[in-house]
C-alpha cells in the first residue's frame, strides 16, 4: 500500500522539520513548507492526502491558504495553531477544517489526529448509498453533492457529513453525542460548541430560518432533527 503523503505547512523550522521527521518514522511520505505561497505550490506539485496547516505564516494567514486549499478540492485540513482563542479555532472549523491541535503538541498526539482524519475521510469515500430527496434538497452521496432547488449548495466537508446524517435520519432526532461522534469521530478533541456554528452554517446555505426552520429542527438539550418528508409534503 503506497504511504499517505502529507504537507507540513509551518514557517518555524523547529518545529517544521522535528515534525516532519517524526511523521515521517510512523510511515507517512512528508512535504514541507514554510510559507503561504510554499504551502499552495506544493499542494498543487504533490496533491497531498492531508495538510497540515499552521494559521500565522509569515506571507499571509493560514486562514487564506486553507480557502485556496478548499478551492482545489476536499483535501483534509488540521489546523496548527499557538492562539487559545476559541474564535480562530471555530472560523478554521467553518472554513472546513477537520481538526486542529493547539501548541505545544505532541508528535504524538498529531500523528493520532492525522490517522483518525485519513480514517474519516477513507471512509467517506467508500460506496456510497442513493440519493437523498426532501423537499427542494437533494443529496447525491456518490458524487457529494447537494443542490436546493436545482442549483448547487457549496458546503464544506463537515457541513455535507452532518447534512447527510441528518438527511439519512430524517424524521428522527439525531443527538448531539451521536452528531459529534459520527462526524467529527470519537477522537475529537474540541469544543461542542463547533457543532452549533455548522448547523448555523447549514441553515443559511439552506435558507433556513432558524426561528422557523423548515428543514433542521432543534430538538432543545438533546440534538437536532431534519424534517421527515410527510412534514415537508404538507408545507
Amino acid at each position: 500500500m503506497d504511504k499517505r503523503r502529507l504537507l507540513v505547512v509551518e514557517d518555524e523550522e523547529a518545529i517544521r522539520s522535528p515534525l516532519a521527521e517524526a511523521l515521517a518514522s510512523e510511515g507517512f511520505d512528508v512535504e514541507t513548507a514554510a510559507s503561504a505561497a510554499q504551502a499552495l505550490e506544493t499542494a498543487e506539485r504533490t496533491d497531498p492526502d492531508l495538510v497540515l496547516l499552521d494559521l500565522m505564516l509569515p506571507d499571509g494567514s493560514g486562514f487564506d491558504v486553507a480557502r485556496r486549499l478548499r478551492e482545489r478540492g476536499p483535501v483534509p485540513i488540521i489546523m496548527l495553531t499557538a492562539r487559545g482563542d476559541e474564535a480562530d479555532r471555530v472560523i478554521g472549523l467553518e472554513l472546513g477544517a477537520d481538526d486542529y491541535v493547539v501548541k505545544p503538541f505532541s508528535a504524538r498526539e498529531v500523528a493520532a489526529r492525522v490517522r483518525a482524519v485519513l480514517r474519516r475521510a477513507g471512509s467517506a469515500e467508500e460506496e456510497a448509498p442513493e440519493r437523498l430527496a426532501l423537499g427542494e434538497i437533494e443529496l447525491d452521496p456518490a458524487a457529494r453533492t447537494v443542490t436546493r432547488a436545482g442549483g448547487p449548495v457549496d458546503l464544506t466537508r463537515k457541513e455535507y457529513e452532518l447534512l447527510e446524517l441528518l438527511m439519512t435520519n430524517a424524521g428522527v432526532v439525531v443527538t448531539r453525542e451521536r452528531a459529534l461522534e459520527e462526524v467529527w469521530d470519537t477522537e475529537w478533541f474540541g469544543s461542542s460548541k463547533t457543532l452549533d456554528v455548522h448547523v448555523s452554517g447549514l441553515r443559511r446555505k439552506l435558507g433556513d430560518d432558524p426561528s422557523a426552520p423548515r428543514y433542521i429542527h432543534t430538538v432543545r438539550g438533546v440534538g437536532f432533527r431534519f424534517a421527515a418528508r410527510r412534514e415537508l409534503e404538507r408545507q
